[in-house]
């Protein structure tokens, strides 16, 4: 019981992480439309994401806490994030903020496929058929063929797949340190990598854009603060799928900033992921409700 109760708040935690991650695209997108480099944008997600988590992380572990224990893992995930954020925000120089989420969601897929290699987890036939489901709602977006190719598409796979493998490393350090902690620790070795590259591509920023790379940094920290929070509590491959409600966000968020109004067809794409989503979260309030046995 106590189990499923704890799956079942990693989904809540998951859901809540969705609707709020796409706002960091909308962010990205603008930075990126106003002139400044992929790069530095990374840079302010993390050294921003750093600054931010900092005060939190001394509170959830004191001194300690800031500092980066198992720097190996933590530089690690901090590298495989640092890869994601910067192909996925490069691909949304040439994709609506709705199109780049549809293809970068192959890695619920390649968690479910890598979760029993790297981490041990059973996967069932409900949830492999959960996230086949959901790649054809992918599919049905993209509609692969049948539009001419995108070098955006690209760029948005191999995002997925580095953030699947990010999304791996990060259940396999799950319960180890506070949320806070993992969270500011990545940042920080992230941020000092992309420090020591970023200075080829410096921009100097208006106050604007200061602006705009705090928010990077406030929003980046809350999703994936839930994030952490939510593998502290489920498996990896249950929360998988749920990365497809993000869309639900992705598709409001592109047509509000940027009139980037989905068709038909992306509508049908979004609802089967929104009822592969909503199939994950009842089935698991069906077992949590349960009586132990």
């Amino acid at each position: 019981m106590a189990k499923a109760q704890g799956s079942l708040a990693g989904v809540g935690l998951m859901l809540g992480a969705m609707a709020v991650l796409p706002f960091l695209d909308v962010v990205a997108k603008t930075l990126g439309e106003q002139g400044v480099p992929v790069l530095q944008i990374v840079w302010a997600r993390m050294a921003m994401g750093a600054v931010m988590t900092a005060p939190l992380a001394l509170r959830a572990a004191g001194p300690r806490g800031l500092w980066p224990e198992r720097a190996g893992i933590h530089g690690l995930r901090a590298a495989l994030l640092i890869l994601a954020t910067f192909l996925f925000f490069a691909a949304l120089k040439f994709l609506p903020i709705a199109d780049a989420l549809a293809v970068f969601f192959v890695q619920p897929l390649v968690v479910t496929a890598l979760s029993p290699l790297i981490l041990g987890e059973h996967v069932g036939p409900r949830r492999w058929a959960a996230v086949a489901v959901g790649f054809i709602g992918t599919l049905i977006i993209i509609r692969p063929g049948m539009q001419a190719f995108n070098p955006g598409t690209l760029l948005a796979l191999g995002a997925g797949c580095a953030l699947a493998l990010y999304f791996l490393l990060t259940r396999r350090i799950a319960g180890r340190d506070a949320a806070m902690v993992t969270t500011f620790r990545t940042s920080l070795l992230g941020a000092l990598i992309v420090t020591a590259l970023v200075w080829l591509v410096w921009q100097r920023p208006t106050p604007g854009q200061w602006g705009l790379f705090l928010a990077l940094g406030a929003i980046s920290t809350l999703g994936h603060g839930l994030i952490v929070m939510a593998y502290d509590r489920a498996e990896a491959s249950l929360l998988a799928p749920l990365a497809y409600t993000e869309m639900v966000m992705a598709v409001v968020a592109g047509w509000w900033f940027f009139g980037d109004f989905p068709d038909l067809w992306t509508f049908v794409g979004v609802g089967v992921l929104i009822g592969c989503a909503l199939y994950i979260s009842s089935r698991e309030r069906r077992v949590a409700a349960k009586p132990a046995v």
